[in-house]
């Protein structure tokens, strides 16, 4: 239970306390009328006695009585209404709220901090007013009159005819039988008479004689003269007087008739009375029937059509028809004492003293003697011998525990003077007197007889008492009985079926339990005595049980809410909105965030619809608002049901400020973080073949690695235009800002570009959520770059469309649990600083899904696709979080968030703006295919542009030309191919030879240092103009490898007028090509050992090329011609075909070709002529067409794919040697194996594409490096390294060799044997056979070079003899020369034969060094292949 301003050793003495009727004259109720009072309320305040008393015990011991209070009242001779006590008490409840301001305790159990007043005063003021306005019943005597005081004034006519008529009136209220109520307590009761003397106007001589006489009558302990009224009201004005009676009255004026219809409601209509006063006791001032005093209805009467139960434990169903407040304000204006002086207060205060030693107390002592006496002498004899009788008959005694099995016998009444009785009486005598031993001893004794007698009410009374005197007897002699209570309240409730004496004993025991901390069994208590049939007292006793629970020893914090939440249940039915809701708000802190997610939306409703009905609007909303925004676990009935109720209080809310802020709605949710903002106009779709650049869109996914690329190639061309280097002011340039980007810096918009806003919204319930009228919040700061600011902010409410134009999506319907994005588009027209806020829309949710089958919406309504049942207009703020820092130690150790700006773009001056459209792009190609399409720009913006150029990471892929390059003419002959080639007819006689042209790498646009990657669009002009649009070819090459290629390009610009914010622009676009295999291409080149022809020095080379189709179909691809093999190289060019294959090079499915040319040197003067970066190309056709391969696109993708394969690393040569010249050496052999020959296949193939056949052309690429190497026209995959074992010692430190490689090597000297290829000689003549041989030595380095040529026959191998027989050298073993640079020496041979038949000449071994070298690079040149000679008998 609550803290209690009394303790229970306070509160039990001050609820049983004597009582004393008082009798007024009509004079003597005039003279405290004038104080706005009645004679009895005149004492309460001073009722209590403020020093101890003394009476003695019927055993003659003095015994102490502190604190005794007095209760005079009254005579009222109608018992009080049930429905009446209801009625105040329910009224005394919702009059008693919490103090504003007031400190609640902080309770901290567990993890739970919980703010709880500690008291609660509502239960207190209706625990006293239960207790005081408890009717007087016959089974018990504590509240029935002990004595009466007759009140007379010294005005009267014949005050002691007064005092005779009032005395004759109180014996015929208590002893004719017509008055049932009041009830007293003995037949005798004392009568005390007071005279009332007003000092202001009346004669004092004239009362004091008066008083001398009631002396001599009534004895001077019987009466008093008691003087008041020492001022006249009209001079109260001039001192304060404190008014005692206040806080008394505040509670007597709930009970006045105002406070509800029914009751009667009395007005004092005295003539003598200045004002209508309000008769607070219940009596009017007005004479009846020629008495004194007319006893009316008691206070609590209520008319008998207004209450049809009886019973005082009727349902609450009387509600407060006015509140206390009003009451208030009723008697505010009235002072109470006004006549009285503080002396008259300490007259009072004498009286009542002088009443109670003199009267009241001697009176209680001579009673409680005569009871014992009466006691013991019938003790003696009859009630021994009653109760042996009794035994004899009815056997052992009755326990006092079974109640439950003793029939029902609480209607038995026993009569006024029965022995029984008596005892009772004189145990209520000596509790009312605070003799606690006494009293519980008699009411032990009583309790005894009514058990026996099974008078249960009696019983249940006796028990109570009993109990309560054992818990005061003074040094605790015994414990509390609890069980004594238990079986009283078990009694009433179930036998006597009255609630109101059960609910007596069950505050009196919690109180008692409370202060000995047994909560638990308090609690118990209390929630045993909760029942349908009063909501009220339910409800108070279940949040006294709440308090139990959250007071023990360790806290019950779950108990203490859930039985909070029960109390407010029944406070709200008992029509208590206020502490319903006070309660409901205490058990929340309990729920809150811990997970009762269904309990939370529970108490939060109720909270909403408690805070709704009382007007606290806000409070309600906020309620609601939680419902919603908690993940609600409920159905979507419920949910519905909420969100509907939320929509209804939240409309209320606004129309009370219609023109207050936007307020801020809880749905739908919006994912802050996830909100995208897009610069720029949408992507247009593909238009038939023209195809709009893909760029940046919102539909795109975030993908760190492209976005890295585009940044990458952005840095590229940015480096490019400002001559290698990136500048510091350099940002790269972001069109779509998400949570990935970088959003640190304040981002720029162009004007008159839209900027769309993706908001990502997540509806958490289980009902659709309908948005209308959604758009963006924002605000502007218009600012006028050229210096003066003009800082005016104008806001959307305001409305300017003229800066900035807002898109308005009229409906946006979010369905159940439903993540759902909306772009919201905004239009600045005007540059300045501009700041989106938020969202503004109506939120509402649908009536049922109903369509408008295909019927225009009227103008002006609202019949979209939905129906809209309700719905508010409110706002949600765009907060996004930027990135936590974490560089300095600062930042990491705390937490730190940087700006996200993402939301804040400044708008800038007007730039160019470009579009680009692919015209025929193809979306398949097979490796190596050429295609020819067309790129259109199209500036669409008011500015022009220029300083176009491309970036991409494959420039291999695509080219627009060259820079001298005539557009492609079509080849007459061709017609029924529109080939991409620049093609020219030939006749049939040049078949099989070469072509010559050539051209430099930088028509191209590759030239040396420069990056191949960025290419400059060839606009005419260098600009595009607004508005203008320009057509260029390009030509695309499928790449080598199959498989999808994704090719990203980046399209540069710059305005014509330099702009200071944004420097360039940027246009992407990603191309997805898919390649199907062609060809594969390898080639190898080797020197040729023919005899040197007159076209020059340097050595013939010849060039194997084998081709595959390793196309299986793929693509309708029928087969593939190899129309032309064209060279290109600075030193090499190829001079005819040596075996052109039968087919014309014709390759069907997985067929292969294998072509062989001859490349000679170019001449000096070809070469010497031109710069290092010309090219000669000669092109070696099979058909009747020549390609130009020095043109574009053939040119264009040569030049291409060498400046790729440049970029790849060589692997260098360790160059670790001491001498410098070493270095030369390696340098010089390793030269005479390079060649620098590069080859292009160019193809068509032939495809049925819908039984039409289409013909496809294309080219390969093989680049030749080194003599005797094979090279691929693909990319070779690279075998991974096999695994190593692991060396656990350290390796010797080896120096690396710097000895060239044997290939190297053997590559220094090219020897040739020139001899017939078969000789006759008549073997019969002359038996030895000499043939002349010419071996050719020819120097491939440009450095001397030492030769010996050995002729010694060593063949080791026995093969070899078997194959080539055996011959010998004639003349010289051995020769040593010395070869100038690139000279070509001849050896003339003999070889003599002894048999016919075919003979290997190539047997001599060739050891070559340079000259220059002390260290002998020896080594054995090899012969390309065996030479042979047949030798014929003649």
């Amino acid at each position: 239970m609550a803290q209690c301003v009394q303790s229970v050793q306070e509160l039990i003495p001050d609820s049983f306390v004597p009582c004393v009727a008082a009798l007024c004259s009509e004079e003597a109720e005039r003279l405290t009328r004038l104080n706005h009072l009645s004679f009895a309320e005149l004492l309460k305040p001073f009722s209590r006695l403020t020093s101890e008393v003394h009476m003695r015990d019927p055993n003659n011991q003095l015994h102490i009585i502190k604190n005794l209070k007095i209760a005079v009242s009254n005579i009222i001779t109608q018992p009080p209404q049930p429905g009446a006590i209801r009625k105040l008490l329910n009224d005394v409840v919702s009059g008693s709220q919490p103090a504003e301001g007031l400190v609640a305790n902080v309770i901290t159990a567990g993890d739970y901090d919980l703010n709880i007043s500690a008291t609660t005063p509502w239960f207190e003021s209706y625990r006293e007013t239960f207790l005081q306005s408890m009717p007087a019943s016959d089974h018990e005597f504590l509240n029935h009159y002990l004595a009466c005081m007759l009140v007379a004034s010294s005005n009267e006519v014949e005050p002691m005819e007064q005092f005779s008529k009032l005395s004759q009136e109180q014996h015929r209220i208590q002893h004719n039988n017509d008055y049932s109520y009041p009830k007293w307590f003995i037949p005798n009761t004392l009568k005390y008479y007071v005279l009332l003397h007003d000092i202001s106007a009346g004669d004092e001589q004239r009362a004091e004689s008066i008083y001398e006489e009631m002396k001599q009558k009534y004895g001077t302990q019987g009466c008093y003269l008691l003087k008041i009224n020492s001022r006249t009201s009209n001079r109260a004005s001039d001192e304060q007087i404190p008014d005692p009676w206040s806080q008394y009255l505040q509670k007597s004026s709930i009970q006045n008739q105002e406070s509800y219809e029914d009751g009667p409601c009395t007005i004092t209509s005295n003539k003598n009375s200045d004002s209508n006063l309000l008769s607070l006791d219940g009596l009017d001032n007005e004479v009846k029937d020629g008495l004194p005093n007319n006893f009316r209805a008691h206070p609590l009467q209520l008319d008998q059509s207004s209450d049809p139960s009886n019973s005082i434990d009727g349902p609450d169903h009387v509600k407060s028809a006015s509140s206390l407040h009003e009451t208030k304000k009723a008697n505010t204006g009235i002072i109470h004492g006004a006549c009285l002086t503080l002396t008259d207060h300490d007259r009072i205060r004498q009286f009542i003293q002088e009443f109670t030693f003199r009267g009241l107390l001697p009176h209680i002592e001579k009673t409680i003697r005569q009871l014992n006496d009466q006691l013991i002498s019938r003790k003696g004899l009859s009630r021994s011998l009653f109760s042996a009788t009794k035994k004899w008959f009815s056997g052992s005694k009755v326990p006092e525990k079974s109640i439950n099995e003793l029939k029902n016998t609480s209607g038995l009444l026993y009569p006024p003077e029965a022995p029984e009785l008596q005892i009772r009486k004189m145990a209520d005598l000596c509790f009312l007197v605070q003799h606690y031993d006494l009293a519980y001893s008699c009411y032990h004794t009583a309790k005894k007889d009514f058990l026996n007698d099974q008078a249960m009410l009696y019983a249940a009374g006796a028990l109570e008492m009993a109990a309560v005197s054992a818990f005061l007897q003074p040094g605790a002699p015994r414990p509390y009985p609890a069980h004594y209570m238990d079986t009283a309240i078990q009694t009433y409730r179930d036998i006597c079926k009255n609630m109101v004496l059960a609910e007596r004993c069950v505050l009196l025991s919690a109180e008692i339990l409370k202060s000995q901390s047994k909560y638990s069994e308090a609690a118990a208590l209390l929630i045993r005595l909760t029942s349908e049939d009063s909501d009220l007292r339910s409800a108070l006793l279940l949040e006294q049980a709440a308090h139990c629970f959250i007071n023990m020893k360790s806290p019950m914090v779950r108990k203490y809410a859930f039985h909070m939440i029960l109390a407010g249940h029944r406070f709200s039915k008992a029509g208590q909105k206020k502490h319903a809701l006070r309660c409901y708000c205490q058990a929340m802190q309990v729920y809150k965030g811990k997970g009762w997610s269904l309990a939370e939306d529970h108490i939060n409703f109720t909270i909403g619809r408690q805070s709704y009905t009382l007007r606290q609007l806000d409070n309600a909303v906020s309620a609601f608002r939680h419902i919603l925004i908690n993940e609600s676990k409920q159905s979507a009935a419920q949910q519905g049901a909420f969100l509907r109720e939320y929509l209804y209080v939240y409309k209320n809310v606004s129309q009370l400020s219609p023109d207050g802020p936007l307020p801020q709605l809880p749905l739908p949710y919006i994912n802050s973080s996830a909100t995208r903002v897009f610069f720029g106009h949408d992507r247009r779709p593909a238009d038939g073949e023209k195809q709009a650049a893909t760029h940046v869109s919102l539909d795109q996914e975030y993908d760190s690695e492209s976005s890295q690329q585009w940044r990458e190639l952005e840095e590229q061309v940015v480096a490019v235009v400002n001559k290698g280097i990136i500048p510091s002011s350099f940002h790269p340039t972001q069109y779509c800002l998400n949570s990935y980007s970088d959003n640190s810096r304040f981002p720029l918009a162009v004007v008159e570009e839209p900027i769309t806003v993706e908001v990502a919204f997540r509806n958490p319930l289980k009902v659709p959520l309908l948005l209308t009228d959604l758009s963006l919040l924002w605000k502007f700061q218009p600012k006028d770059f050229s210096g003066k600011d003009n800082e005016e902010v104008k806001e959307l409410i305001t409305g300017e469309p003229e800066m900035i134009g807002t898109e308005v999506i009229s409906e946006f319907l979010i369905n159940s649990e439903e993540s759902k994005v909306a772009r919201l588009k905004l239009f600045p027209h005007h540059i300045g600083e501009l700041h989106i806020l938020g969202v503004v829309y109506n939120l509402g949710t649908i009536q049922g899904s109903l369509t408008v089958d295909g019927i225009g919406a009227l103008p002006g309504c609202h019949t979209g696709k939905h129906s809209l049942s309700m719905s508010v207009r409110g706002r949600q703020d765009l907060e996004i979080q930027g990135p936590r820092l974490n560089n300095t130690k600062e930042e990491k150790t705390s937490i730190k968030y940087g700006p996200d700006r993402r939301l804040d773009p400044i708008i800038t001056e007007e730039m160019p703006l470009l579009e680009v459209f692919f015209i025929h792009f193809p979306t398949g190609l097979l490796c190596g295919e050429i295609r020819k399409a067309y790129v259109e720009f199209v500036n669409v913006s008011k500015c022009p542009l220029t300083g176009l150029k491309v970036v991409s990471k494959r420039p291999e892929f695509f080219t627009f030309g060259g820079n001298t390059a005539v557009l492609t003419p079509l080849s007459p002959s061709a017609s029924e191919n529109c080939s991409a080639y620049k093609t020219v007819v030939t006749d049939s006689t040049s078949v099989c030879t070469a072509l010559i042209s050539s051209a430099s790498s930088v028509d191209f646009g590759i030239g040396i240092g420069s990056q191949p990657e960025v290419i400059s669009v060839p606009l005419p002009d260098t600009v595009l103009l607004p508005g203008a649009s320009v057509q260029l070819p390009m030509w695309l090459r499928g790449p080598d490898e199959e498989g999808v290629h994704e090719i990203n390009f980046l399209f540069y610009y710059e305005s014509v007028k330099k702009q200071p914010k944004i420097r360039h622009r940027i246009l992407r676009h990603t191309a997805v090509i898919c390649t199907s295999r062609s060809l594969n291409v390898r080639a190898t080149v080797c020197r040729s050992n023919s005899l040197e022809d007159e076209e020059g020095r340097g050595g013939n080379m010849l060039v194997f090329v084998d081709v595959e189709n390793t196309n299986t179909s793929e693509a309708g691809v029928k087969e593939f011609h190899i129309v032309q093999v064209s060279s290109s190289s600075k030193h090499w060019k190829l001079q005819n075909s040596v075996n052109l294959a039968e087919n014309k090079g014709q390759l069907a499915s997985r067929e292969k070709g294998k072509f062989c040319f001859k490349a000679i040197r170019c001449k000096e003067k070809e070469g010497a002529m031109q710069s290092s970066e010309r090219y000669t190309f000669a092109d070696i056709i099979f058909g009747n067409e020549q390609i130009v391969s020095s043109a574009s696109p053939c040119a264009d993708f040569f030049y291409r794919s060498l400046s790729s394969e440049l970029k790849k690393p060589q692997a260098q040569l360790s160059l670790h040697t001491e001498k410098h010249s070493t270095e030369d050496a390696l340098r010089l052999i390793k030269k005479c194996s390079e060649v620098d020959l590069n080859i292009v296949i160019l193809w068509k193939a032939y495809v049925v594409e819908d039984s039409k056949q289409l013909i496809l052309e294309g080219q390969h690429h093989v680049i030749l490096r080194t003599i005797g190497k094979e090279a691929f026209s693909y990319p070779q995959k690279q075998e991974p390294p096999e695994m190593e074992l692991l060396k656990f010692f350290r390796p010797e430190n080896t120096a690396v060799s710097s000895r060239p490689s044997v290939d190297q090597l053997s590559n220094l000297i090219k020897t040739s044997l020139h001899y017939p290829e078969s000789f006759n000689h008549p073997f019969h003549q002359k038996s030895l056979c000499l043939v002349p041989v010419t071996l050719l030595l020819s120097n491939c380095s440009k450095a001397d070079v030492d030769v010996i040529v050995d002729l010694r026959h060593k063949t080791t191998s026995p093969e070899a003899l078997e194959i080539h027989g055996s011959f010998t050298w004639l003349g010289q073993t051995q020769y040593k020369l010395q070869l100038k640079s690139q000279e070509i020496h001849s050896l003339q041979l003999k070889a003599c034969f002894v048999h016919t038949g075919v003979y290997n000449l190539g047997t001599p071994r060739v050891f070559a060094k340079l000259s220059d070298q002390v260290t002998v690079f020896e080594t054995s040149q090899q012969n390309s292949m065996p030479a042979l000679i047949i030798i014929n008998n003649v």
